[in-house]
């Protein structure tokens, strides 16, 4: 399995950079969000490092190398493009994508990173929570199995580091750092979405999931068993962050580029598209920075090849009421900031809230997303071009649907061994690799991820917020005309109903005693009951 690499502080080298030192890594879902983070971190924190082999495939008429070159022009690596200008040189990106047989690799690399590779990083997954089982299982599952069976082969294998997620056994109140059983033996799953029918796996497919919440969860807890049935082999660590959100310290802060999670409903609210969200306000959102969470992966890769483990070593990459923040202090210091920063082009002034009523959440949806979206595409069909907003609100919707699974309920996540990380660390690898979650100051987080999502999700120039403040000025005003309009209606329509209100509120009081004569067993009852009366006296 490879010489055992010393883990002492000499000569002013630290720990983990010395570890890496003259390795060469293997990183799956290195062009992801994480993935970026991870093999930026690696290349800048650990200089010496020989070579980063990044599993790629083609996409969208782009060869592997234009993707690899398209990588390295990412923001993210603008602090490592300025230190090391050569970096790019120890990024090698190798064909292959882990949806095929034997990962697509062509017999030479399969052999280069057999003989060179020594650390695997795994973090490709198919994040999307509404995805059709089949395609969860054979990206997730039958993917993480492929990536396995490449790391048996390997002839130095030190560290094998699978990148899991936190809520993968979340039909568990109080989840440990321990494995847990899957609710089905993951190699009979990966035998049935083979063969079976596209519409009979539909049909069972709630059968299977259980009191998990979507086949992203389900097909991340098949893989974890997966996993677990390797660590014999190698040594393996499984990393279980929970919602992972942009970068907090660096090497940019308040970079993310995707719109997943809680990106997503920042755009959308800011826009003034989401205007209601089913949530409890008072529960805590367990949120990871993306940086804490790579550092935390790159320092399990060293303890786990320190230690070799027989039985793989499990990490909660979670908040876990450290540094606790609810959903409604999220929320708060989120409109605080979109309304000092923004969003250009905004449809609505972003007023919306959170309820913790789903019957009032549904109400809202109903008047406040969809009425005003049919209301958008009448006027965009009378003026002659293709409606969009009902398309875009029922997207939406099906987002949040998804996610308010995690907004309304609320874990307990052990994560002793995450704390634990740092005790073992040199006084410059802890600061190097910062994995304190209690250190972030949550509001200035907030504030980064706002402009963050602004400026490298959305693309919009610092420039542009002049003009986004006055565009939300007048919005501000028009939403508040259109809720006065809106009670003055209400207001006029009572009133010009109300002589029919008083004039039916007589008719029932009159009614009464006419009903009362008419059911028989209401008119015998008080003779019989005064005759009783009478008897008993």
């Amino acid at each position: 399995m490879g010489e055992q690499r010393e883990v002492t502080d000499e000569g002013g080298v630290t720990d983990i950079p010395k570890f890496f030192k003259g390795r060469c890594v293997f990183v799956t879902g290195g062009t992801g969000f994480m993935g970026k983070v991870l093999v930026e971190k690696l290349l800048r924190a650990c200089p010496d490092v020989a070579a980063v082999y990044l599993l790629m495939r083609p996409k969208r008429g782009n060869d592997i190398r234009a993707r690899r070159d398209e990588l390295v022009r990412s923001p993210v690596f603008d602090r490592l493009r300025n230190e090391s200008p050569g970096f790019a040189s120890k990024l090698v990106a190798v064909r292959g994508d882990v949806a095929s047989e034997g990962l697509g690799l062509t017999r030479e690399d399969r052999a280069q990173l057999e003989q060179k590779v020594s650390v695997v990083f795994h973090c490709a997954a198919n994040v999307r929570f509404d995805q059709k089982l089949k395609n969860a299982v054979r990206f997730n599952t039958m993917g993480t199995r492929r990536v396995l069976q490449l790391a048996e082969d390997i002839k130095q294998l030190d560290a094998f580091v699978h990148v899991s997620t936190a809520y993968c056994h979340c039909d568990q109140p109080v989840l440990e750092e321990v494995p847990y059983p899957a609710p089905t033996d993951p190699h009979n799953i990966l035998q049935l979405v083979d063969w079976m029918d596209d519409d009979t796996l539909d049909s069972i497919t709630p059968k299977l999931v259980g009191n998990l919440p979507n086949t992203y969860a389900y097909s991340k807890n098949l893989t974890e068993q997966l996993v677990l049935s390797y660590s014999s082999k190698f040594p393996i660590a499984i990393a279980r962050p929970s919602i992972v959100t942009g970068i907090w310290k660096e090497p940019l802060p308040g970079w993310v580029e995707n719109l997943n999670g809680p990106t997503g409903l920042l755009v959308g609210a800011g826009k003034g598209v989401i205007r209601s969200m089913h949530c409890r306000a008072e529960y805590n959102a367990d949120v990871m920075p993306c940086d804490i969470a790579i550092n935390a992966l790159i320092i399990l890769a060293w303890k786990v090849a320190a230690l070799r483990p027989k039985k793989p070593f499990i990490c909660n990459l979670t908040e876990s009421g450290d540094n606790p923040i609810t959903w409604g202090n999220i929320l708060d210091s989120g409109r605080k900031h979109l309304y000092d920063n923004p969003l250009s082009d905004a449809i609505w002034f972003p007023d919306g809230s959170i309820k913790s009523s789903w019957i009032m959440h549904t109400f809202c949806v109903i008047f406040f997303h969809f009425l005003p979206a049919y209301f958008i595409d009448f006027l965009v069909t009378l003026c002659g071009k293709k409606p969009f907003m009902v398309k875009i609100q029922r997207r939406i919707q099906g987002g949040l649907d998804v996610l308010q699974y995690y907004t309304t309920k609320q874990w307990v996540f052990k994560n002793d061994n995450l704390k634990a990380l740092a005790g073992a660390l040199t006084d410059k690898d802890r600061e190097s690799f910062y994995t304190d979650v209690r250190m972030v100051e949550w509001d200035g987080y907030i504030k980064n991820f706002v402009l963050g999502t602004r400026h490298y999700c959305l693309k919009e120039d610092p420039a542009t917020l002049p003009k986004a403040r006055r565009h939300l000025r007048r919005l501000y005003w028009v939403d508040r005309a259109m809720g006065i309009l809106f009670y003055v209606l209400v207001l006029w329509t009572l009133l010009g109903w109300s002589d029919h209100i008083l004039a039916w509120s007589r008719t029932t009081i009159n009614a009464v005693p006419q009903i009362f004569n008419m059911v028989p067993i209401l008119r015998v009852l008080p003779e019989a009951m005064g005759s009783e009366q009478g008897t008993n006296s």
